[in-house]
């Protein structure tokens, strides 16, 4: 059955962005978390005397924990809401960063990395689960690009953090830079419980209702709302004219069977799904991404910038440039569309890299500073940074939101999520490595190569999804060709 499209909203929905801006404020934490330990590592080395090898240990270890946190994540979203789940995250980011503050020893320190990398785990699927969940098809990319966004503000603040704490005594300026990340874990937890519950989780759950009310307040409109409530109960199973306030539903509805469902016996499309989305994730990472992000300060001292002051401030620029270019993407998502920005972003990613490599392999031969090596270096770094994160940073997250099945979506998104946070972990705990065995700009003509590879991957796999309701993904994707039957600017179905 063909799923009716909603009206395009008149304005943006403020009771649905303000629970989506709450939602992603669990990720401004991540992002922090991120940003700050770039340069705390610089610190740690010095005052725990640890090697190169234990700090990548403790930059990936993050990642695989959060591997951990993103497969348990989905299943317990089924099972006690997004909200709550939310709420757990919460919890984890601030023990983990209560442990890293204290710090006495690399043990303990790891034990935090771990128990902060759970929750990143947590967060990072259920954040935009829980914005696309709650918004409208023509506002959802903006919405569901808020908890990328907020990575980037988060990444942002924790290289400033480096720069002001980095003046302190070296056995206080770390911790305190790790530390302080527990204030906004606590106020989280009492802001979220002030946030509706997903219609669409409480639907699965039968209680039509409390549904009805959240689209009540999330939409524009009466007529709006009960359009979204009828695609959400077909979708779930339920006749779309019942106007029960609590039913049983048909299927189940705690995650029983997704499994197979996913991954034994997948519907076709269900499968393409499945392969756009893990693609993506992993693409986002394989790219190179985490390597200018965690290890900035040393790309940078190779290019030849020594001090550690102007290495920090360099650093910040690569945060100012993710935020500034992360806030234009969100406007674009629902005017230009997830793959335009895509394929754009991707081609750019690969000329900068390329020059990256280029600039980086000249500076590391020459036996003295080359200014015009070093001004290339920084250039193609934040082109890199900046064509990453008009397109293909927030537009992962958007689009692996947005396209899985309702019943599947939860779990589907924690598969996604989990090949992700591995690819990161591989690419945080062997940059060092690889570069010292090819050369630093060897290792970013690598990422150049994958990121071409990519570009291909999502011209082949990834049909366009703005303007599509959520319940109408499945039906997206059961076609033949994923690019000529891509939703298009002059497809006028997309304007009904």
């Amino acid at each position: 059955m063909e799923v009716a499209k909603e009206e395009t909203p008149t304005k943006l929905n403020n009771y649905a962005f303000a629970s989506a801006v709450v939602a992603s404020v669990i990720t401004i934490i991540f992002g922090y978390d991120t940003g700050v330990m770039s340069g705390a590592m610089i610190f740690i080395k010095d005052d725990l005397k640890i090697s190169d090898t234990q700090v990548e240990v403790l930059a990936g270890i993050l990642n695989l924990c959060a591997l951990v946190g993103s497969l348990a994540a989905g299943r317990t979203s089924d099972y006690v809401g997004r909200r709550y789940t939310i709420v757990m995250a919460s919890i984890l980011f601030m023990l983990g960063s209560i442990l890293m503050g204290y710090g006495p020893n690399y043990a303990i320190l790891m034990v935090g990395r771990c128990t902060a990398g759970v929750g990143v785990g947590f967060a990072l699927m259920i954040a935009p689960v829980y914005s696309a969940e709650i918004s409208s098809a023509k506002s959802r990319g903006f919405l569901t690009s808020l908890p990328e966004l907020c990575i980037g503000i988060g990444i942002l603040l924790g290289y400033v953090s480096n720069f002001f704490f980095g003046k302190m005594a070296l056995k206080l300026g770390w911790r305190l830079m790790l530390g302080i990340a527990a204030i906004p874990s606590l106020a989280l937890i009492f802001g979220i419980l002030a946030m509706p519950e997903s219609p669409r989780w409480l639907v699965m759950q039968g209680r039509l209702e409390g549904a009805r009310k959240v689209l009540k307040q999330t939409s524009n409109t009466p007529e709006e709302a009960e359009r979204r409530f009828r695609d959400i109960k077909s979708a779930a199973g339920i006749d779309e004219n019942c106007q029960d306030d609590t039913v049983k539903p048909p299927q189940k509805s705690s995650g029983e069977g997704v499994w197979k469902e996913l991954l034994l016996r997948p519907r076709p499309s269900v499968r393409w799904i499945l392969i756009a989305a893990v693609g993506i994730h992993f693409f986002e990472h394989a790219t190179g991404i985490e390597a200018v992000i965690l290890y900035g300060p040393r790309i940078f001292k190779k290019a030849g910038v020594t001090d550690k002051d102007k290495l920090l401030l360099a650093t910040v620029g690569v945060g100012l440039t993710k935020t500034f270019f992360l806030l234009i993407s969100s406007f674009l998502l629902d005017r230009v569309g997830r793959r335009r920005l895509l394929l754009v972003s991707t081609a750019g990613m690969i000329g900068a890299l390329a020059v990256l490599g280029f600039s980086l392999t000249v500076a590391d031969h020459s036996d003295h500073i080359l200014l015009w090596a070093l001004g290339v270096s920084i250039a193609a770094t934040y082109t890199f940074v900046a064509f990453f994160n008009i397109g293909l940073g927030p537009v992962t997250w958007v689009y692996s939101s947005e396209i899985f099945p309702l019943k599947l979506r939860a779990q589907g998104a924690s598969i996604a999520v989990a090949v992700n946070r591995l690819t990161n972990a591989i690419v945080s705990m062997t940059f060092i490595s690889i570069y010292k065995a090819i050369t630093i700009g060897g290792a970013f003509f690598m990422f150049a190569g994958i990121s071409a590879v990519a570009w291909v991957f999502f011209y082949v796999f990834l049909p366009e999804t703005k303007g599509r309701s959520l319940e109408e993904m499945e039906a997206l994707f059961s076609k033949k060709s994923s690019r000529g039957n891509a939703v298009n600017d002059s497809d006028p179905r997309q304007n009904v």
